[in-house]
């Protein structure tokens, strides 16, 4: 208890130095939090264009039922298929009547036996669809391939990409974090080496007068990422109207409140872990 005191105290005696850390921390676990967002929707779309039929292909007019059955046993036995949907003449017709119902000339134009059957297919990873897509085209029973191949892998660079940029300016903006807050320790124990050599010649140990400033690196962390993690949850709430709007049939919103908590937790893990090795590392410079 009477370290918490020390702690508090040393926080008071130096407002301008306690909020210069705190933003630091602040700041850089707003970063960590926008990006783990940004992760987060990127997986999810990911998932959502795998779930979509990427590939279709649409068969000749003679073909038979039997043909399609094998051809459809085929790509399972790859085990890079994840999932197969057979759309019949008459399921093609239905659907284009539905996208079409506003507009009785096109309906009136457009039979069963003019429009083709095809197999709708998803991959169990995106790295597989040029490899199915291959398949398909080398098909005697395929008359045309369908294949959307630049919005998946736009989105697999660009995510790929944003991970890598990001984990590196996350790197960055710790290690900044540290020595910033290295130096901001650093001064205020240089500003009560007096007090500290006191305290040695009536025998306090050197653990009893690191702790102290130990804890304070914890707080300025723990605060850091609380205050950050409120701040970057509530821009999102705040533009999640906009973000859903603008991402409409993709399931990304809501997030789950699990996510937000789990985020908050391995925030507050990765503040205590870092506040101490600033702490342990100013001590050891500035305490010898």
């Amino acid at each position: 208890m009477k370290t918490f005191k020390t702690t508090w105290r040393n926080i008071r005696r130096s407002p301008y130095q306690a909020f210069a850390a705190v933003l630091v921390m602040t700041l850089t676990f707003l970063f960590i939090s926008f990006f783990t967002f940004l992760l987060f929707g990127s997986a999810k779309a990911i998932s959502y264009f795998e779930s979509r039929p990427q590939v279709t292909a649409f068969f000749r007019n003679e073909v038979k039922q039997a043909d399609i059955d094998n051809l459809k046993n085929e790509l399972n036995a790859t085990g890079k298929v994840a999932s197969l949907k057979f759309v019949s003449k008459q399921d093609a017709l239905k659907i284009y009547r539905e996208q079409n119902k506003n507009d009785p000339l096109l309906l009136e134009l457009v039979t069963a036996d003019i429009l083709p059957a095809s197999l709708e297919i998803s991959a169990v990873k995106i790295e597989n669809l040029s490899e199915i897509n291959n398949q398909l085209l080398n098909s005697p029973l395929v008359s045309e391939v369908v294949f959307q191949k630049d919005v998946v892998s736009v989105l697999t660079s660009w995510t790929n990409a944003l991970r890598t940029i990001g984990l590196g300016l996350i790197i960055v903006l710790s290690l900044v974090s540290v020595f910033i807050m290295v130096i901001i320790i650093g001064v205020k124990i240089s500003q009560k080496k007096e007090d500290i050599g006191i305290m040695k010649l009536i025998g306090a140990g050197d653990w009893y007068i690191r702790t102290p400033f130990i804890f304070e690196g914890i707080y300025y962390g723990v605060i850091g990422a609380i205050l950050g993690w409120i701040i970057s949850a509530g821009a999102l709430w705040y533009a999640t109207p906009f973000l859903s709007s603008f991402l409409k049939g993709m399931p990304i919103f809501p997030i789950p409140l699990i996510f937000f908590f789990g985020l908050l937790g391995a925030e507050i893990i990765t503040a205590v872990i870092l506040g101490t090795l600033s702490s342990f590392l100013a001590v050891l410079r500035y305490l010898k």
